[in-house]
């Protein structure tokens, strides 16, 4: 590429490929430390004296509500003070509570770095968005992010792979180690290369009224707290999946030793649906795509239950569908990210964290209740993706007033 080419990018200094890469890359940081978890939880279980199974849910449901609460913290500060010293900041607290993790002895204080961990990771998921949101808008947004996507749900492909794979060497401790080198080398990669993306006219001051201010307008504009809600509901049972995912195919169909296998499986079916998007949604816009995939998930969860119920779901059909469910899942969060984000740009770093802390949270919290349900069955986790994905439908429809394409465009700022 050329300098006059570079120059033209939204972010000099990075190719249009390098950009998309380094944004997965802190993508990944976060699905690294839930994933690479899965196989391992049985081992924290018995080194750390947990008894109830479900008990060890708590190692991925800290980390998510610490990734949830602190992103309401990441954006306000980035407004002020810009994305990527903030964005680095961030990805540093991840590394060192990564490391503390090695060294803590009781299942309490995995929790606690857990939770801190997922504090510093927040940083990740409101500044990439904000960094996206920066240099592209509209459609333009949802083909980055979609692209972004391709690269990071990889990492639910391989990451638990990459766990079991460390433990048969070494103890889980291991884990954490790596996950600290890779948010190490990512920092010191962005420490060079990656520019400012806020402008310094759009530098907005620290102060708790404008950060109320924006909090209002954030959740008092229609569509940005509709698809908020909306993605909250979908990424819901999702969460509760990861959560009692590993248990599902040890308990329920005794396949503990090809459980990487399975869930890869159902796994990439969204990195194919993320690329799918990347070309479609140009063309075909972010409604007709996200609407139709929103109400494709409902009929496969409920096709779930009727084969639960009647006695004939098993380990084949149970893929298929999840596999269906989470392509269909990768048609929707994009999409329903950068719709949320359209109306409120000219705040996208306090937009990014009070949307990020609304659908992270509340789906941490459904998605804790719904791995706590687990009984031995797929029922409760199958019940919960048809009744939260019709949730979405409604939540939508109240929305827009109707399905598949906006009443109206909604204006795109700066």
């Amino acid at each position: 590429m050329t300098t006059q080419n570079t120059a033209k990018l939204p972010h000099p200094g990075l190719s249009f490929a390098a950009f998309v890469t380094l944004m997965a890359g802190f993508m990944a940081l976060n699905g690294l430390a839930v994933d690479t978890m899965l196989p391992a939880l049985p081992a924290i279980g018995d080194e750390l004296g947990v008894t109830d199974p479900n008990d060890r849910q708590w190692v991925i449901t800290a980390y998510f509500l610490g990734f949830g609460i602190f992103q309401l913290f990441y954006g306000p500060l980035s407004d002020r003070f810009g994305r990527r010293p903030v964005l680095l900041f961030g990805v540093s607290v991840y590394a060192f509570f990564s490391i503390v993790t090695v060294f803590v002895s009781t299942f309490d204080g995995v929790v606690v770095t857990r939770f801190l961990q997922g504090a510093g990771s927040a940083a990740t998921r409101v500044l990439v968005v904000a960094i996206v949101r920066d240099c592209y808008s509209g459609r333009q947004m949802a083909k980055v992010m979609s692209l972004a996507f391709i690269i990071f749900l990889t990492v639910p492909v391989l990451a638990p792979a990459i766990g079991q794979g460390i433990m048969l060497f070494v103890s889980w401790h291991w884990i954490f180690l790596g996950l600290a080198l890779f948010a190490v080398g990512l920092t010191a990669f962005a420490w060079v290369r990656l520019p400012e993306t806020l402008h310094p006219e759009y530098r907005l001051p620290l102060s708790m009224k404008r950060v109320l201010t924006a909090f209002k307008v954030v959740t008092t504009t229609r569509q940005s707290i509709g698809y908020s809600i909306a993605m909250t509901l979908v990424l819901g049972p999702l969460f509760g999946y990861i959560a009692s995912v590993q248990q599902i195919f040890a308990d329920v169909f005794q396949v503990e030793a090809l459980f990487t296998v399975y869930f890869a499986v159902t796994a990439i079916s969204m990195a194919i649906a993320s690329f799918v998007n990347s070309r479609v949604v140009e063309r075909l816009g972010t409604r007709l795509v996200s609407h139709s995939a929103m109400c494709g998930m409902l009929v496969c969860a409920l096709l779930g239950i009727l084969l639960e119920t009647l006695g004939y779901q098993n380990l084949y059909t149970f893929v298929v569908l999840q596999s269906a469910i989470m392509f269909c899942f990768g048609l929707t969060a994009p999409n329903f990210g950068s719709m949320a984000m359209e109306p409120v740009g000219h705040i996208a770093g306090t937009a990014s964290s009070v949307q990020g802390c609304i659908t992270t949270v509340g789906a941490a919290v459904l998605g804790f209740l719904i791995g706590q349900a687990f009984d031995g069955t797929t029922l409760p986790l199958i019940g919960a993706f048809a009744l939260l994905s019709a949730s979405a439908i409604v939540v939508v429809l109240i929305t827009e007033g109707r399905l598949f394409q906006p009443l109206h465009e909604a204006p795109v700022e700066r």
